[in-house]
């Protein structure tokens, strides 16, 4: 009996030191492993540091470019402004100019219609006849109606009848 208590002591001395060795290697992996946890935690705080490093760059990259946009933009505005305004200009020196050459026009106008008044209506529509027909137009629309009649009688017929046409428009 007592050798068999002595061989269960033995026994169970062995898988003692076995459970204390496989405890030890155990001790020794998570040992291992929680240092390379630390380092790869501290692989990820830098990297975290990084990134909001970059963040806070980015934002205020962001923030110059939307302050230089905002600038820009006014200027560009502005100078819209001043287009619109030499447009607005131009478009009123372009009608007081169409006034100017119109009155000139009619001035013109008149000194002619004066002279084919004068004129005999032989000469008249001589010189009509062989004017282009929008310019004899122009010129009988600026006569009396008596006067305009003497001379397309004067003119060829054919000739009469298109301006007669023409002056009816």
């Amino acid at each position: 009996m007592k050798k068999v208590i002595l061989l269960f002591l033995l026994v169970s001395t062995l898988f003692a030191l076995q459970r204390s060795e496989r405890l030890y290697e155990c001790t020794e992996i998570f040992k291992e492993r929680k240092n390379e946890l630390l380092l790869e935690l501290e692989r990820i705080d830098e990297q975290k540091q990084a990134l909001s490093a970059l963040q806070s760059a980015t934002q205020e990259l962001l923030k110059k470019k939307e302050v230089s946009l905002r600038q820009k933009e006014k200027a560009l505005n502005e100078k819209l402004s001043l287009i619109k305004q030499k447009e607005q200009k131009i478009a009123q020196m372009l009608e007081e100019n169409k006034k100017t050459l119109q009155s000139l026009q009619d001035l013109k106008m008149g000194k002619i219609s004066q002279t084919f008044a004068k004129m005999k209506a032989a000469s008249a529509a001589n010189i009509l006849s062989d004017m282009p027909q929008n310019d004899a137009v122009k010129i009988l629309q600026s006569l009396k109606p008596k006067t305009v009649g003497q001379i397309l009688t004067k003119m060829d017929p054919k000739k009469a009848s298109q301006l007669t046409l023409l002056l009816s428009k």
